[in-house]
């Protein structure tokens, strides 16, 4: 009797075992797919903080470029130098933002 209870158990634990041997595959597969895949929500959040860090750059090197400006006028040739590198630097943070619509 004690044979047959145990056979009848060892039935289900194998049973569940082969059950986890054929899902295997399919759940690392599953894993994988959901850590490489970027939703369109995160890859959106992940532009917006690009964009902002980009804007906030632009806004320091705009006040970087008034006071370059401002000492320019006065004569100090390397603020020129200074002022004209700014500028540059401007530009080429400025050809991956968007363009805001005109307000009328």
């Amino acid at each position: 009797m004690a044979l047959a209870l145990a056979a009848f158990a060892l039935q289900g634990c194998l049973a569940r075992a082969a059950v986890d041997v054929v899902t295997l595959p399919v759940k690392a597969v599953s894993a994988g797919v959901d850590a490489a895949a970027t939703s369109q929500s995160e890859a959106d959040e992940k532009r917006g903080r690009e964009i902002r860090k980009r804007e906030e750059r632009l806004g320091k090197l705009e006040r970087e470029y008034d006071k370059a400006m401002d000492r320019c006028g006065e004569g100090d040739d390397t603020a020129c130098e200074r002022a004209q590198a700014i500028r540059a630097e401007q530009k080429a943070l400025m050809q991956g933002l968007p363009v805001e619509p005109e307000r009328d």
